[in-house]
């Protein structure tokens, strides 16, 4: 493949990739089918014009919100009035290891877990992980720099190895027996197998039930279920036999207390947060990452303002407090990138009482879809939402966005207690790439995006190295 046949679009005129909203609603069977294959391509094209819309369908009663002011009211304002969907527990159930994390746990266990936990990731405690961070992206960049021009990768592969490189770093301190590509490869085909909705979640078929995917997950379940246990009794030993652990994410969270009750968490719990990190802090940041390269490649003017951008920066010199200052496009194009790509496409909560938002009335026990999918793609809400455009976000232009119109970490007291790490390290990941070399999307077709409970290119994402001399 030439070097010329690679290149990409003006960015007015290119739409990235995305499933064609429906013209007509779907009957049950239809939904069925649809939700268990790729719950992305539900959407009509209603959802994308008005505020709110309420239905009746095979999940009950159904509101999906796409009004930021509704959307604060049912995640801050009447909070205590929504709790996690029944649907969303059961996926997630499937996900975690035998104990309850942020992601799951409710009532008293979630504020505890959620006390106990967000001391890891104080802004101080994140910035000297970027030292970190940057060691990762510099050693991916040393292998692409080894690579021969035209060499062919699955960018979305690299990018579960360098963000699994910056977990094993900052959460095991390097100390996975198994070996990182092993582990990571694991928890990745954990999330895709476990991650979808099967038709059973769906018509609420008990737990004892078999899922044909999880059945089929079931070796790499055992193994990496296996694996947190073991790294995590190992260290707890060391704890208790008096030995300095590792200054990492483990240590803290196996010697962290709740500061009210004085609590810590127990062994399961433990492993079920470090699943969540796994998942939130690896597989989400991994997809931002994989979107936002495919999407620079095929964008010559963006492509063109961030190797300039990059360029004229000694990358090894940033730290913790400068990082978004010293590269504002950068973080723009990861923004940009979690807009039209959100790591986690839907939020979902179950009203236990009747309640009223964006003017519409939520029956008691409603499923209430805040979809960042759709939300983050509306009409009402964002200029040319289908086109890359990540001047949007840039300094003096992202403060007009309404907070609950862009929420690719959510919101409320459910926010992701770790959106400041996995934003510093997409951002400081991408410019270390960038600089090293030009990567071109070498796929057959445009990339689909599918939704597990995560937002991933089926059959990851073809490119080819080149080096950045050969376009200048």
């Amino acid at each position: 493949m030439s070097i010329a046949a690679t290149a990409g679009h003006s960015s007015s005129s290119w739409r990235p990739p995305a499933p064609k909203p429906r013209d007509k609603i779907m009957s049950s069977l239809e939904m069925l089918y649809v939700v268990s294959r790729n719950p992305l391509e539900v959407w009509n094209k209603f959802h994308f014009t008005e505020k709110a819309v309420a239905r009746r369908n095979i999940f009950g009663d159904v509101v999906v919100l796409m009004d930021p002011a509704g959307i604060r009211h049912v995640m801050v304002e009447n909070v205590a009035n929504y709790r996690k969907d029944d649907l969303q527990r059961r996926v997630l159930g499937a996900t975690r290891a035998k104990g309850e994390s942020l992601l799951t746990a409710e009532d008293e266990l979630w504020r505890k877990t959620r006390r106990t936990v967000a001391p890891l990731f104080t802004p101080r405690r994140i910035a000297g992980f970027l030292p970190l961070m940057s060691a990762a992206a510099e050693r991916l960049a040393a292998a692409w720099r080894r690579k021969p021009d035209g060499y062919p990768i699955d960018a979305a592969l690299d990018m579960t190895r360098v963000t699994f490189d910056v977990l094993s770093s900052t959460l095991f301190s390097n100390g996975i027996d198994n070996g990182n590509d092993r582990f990571g490869n694991a928890m990745s085909r954990f999330l895709e197998t476990t991650g979808r909705v099967d038709p059973l979640d769906i018509i609420g078929a008990p737990d004892w039930v078999p899922r044909i995917g999880r059945l089929r997950a079931q070796s790499t379940i055992d193994f990496f279920e296996s694996s947190v246990a073991s790294i995590i009794d190992t260290r707890r030993k060391a704890i208790e036999e008096g030995r300095q652990p590792p200054p990492d994410l483990l240590s803290a969270l196996l010697q962290a207390a709740d500061p009210e009750s004085g609590q810590g968490l127990t062994d399961a719990e433990v492993a079920a947060n470090i699943v969540t990190f796994i998942g939130a802090g690896h597989e989400t940041t991994a997809n931002t990452l994989t979107w936002a390269l495919y999407l620079v490649s095929q964008a010559d003017e963006v492509r063109e303002e961030l190797e300039a951008e990059v360029d004229g920066i000694d990358l090894g010199s940033l730290d913790a407090g400068d990082l978004f200052e010293r590269l504002p496009f950068s973080r723009a194009v990861i923004e940009e990138a979690m807009r039209l790509y959100p790591p986690a496409p839907n939020l979902s909560r179950t009203a236990m009482e009747p309640d009223v938002a964006a003017g519409t009335i939520i029956p008691g026990g409603a499923n209430v879809y805040m979809p960042p999918y759709v939300l983050h793609r509306h009409r009402l809400l964002w200029d040319e939402p289908d086109f890359f455009r990540p001047h949007r976000f840039m300094p003096g232009r992202r403060e007009s966005i309404d907070r609950y119109a862009y929420l690719p970490f959510g919101a409320g007291p459910r926010i992701c207690v770790a959106s400041q790490f996995a934003l510093m390290e997409a951002v400081i990941v991408l410019a270390t790439l960038v600089k090293t070399a030009r990567v071109v999307f070498s796929g057959e077709s445009p990339p689909r995006a599918v939704q597990r409970i995560t937002l991933r290119p089926a059959g990851g994402m073809p490119m080819r190295l080149y080096k950045r001399s050969n376009f200048t």
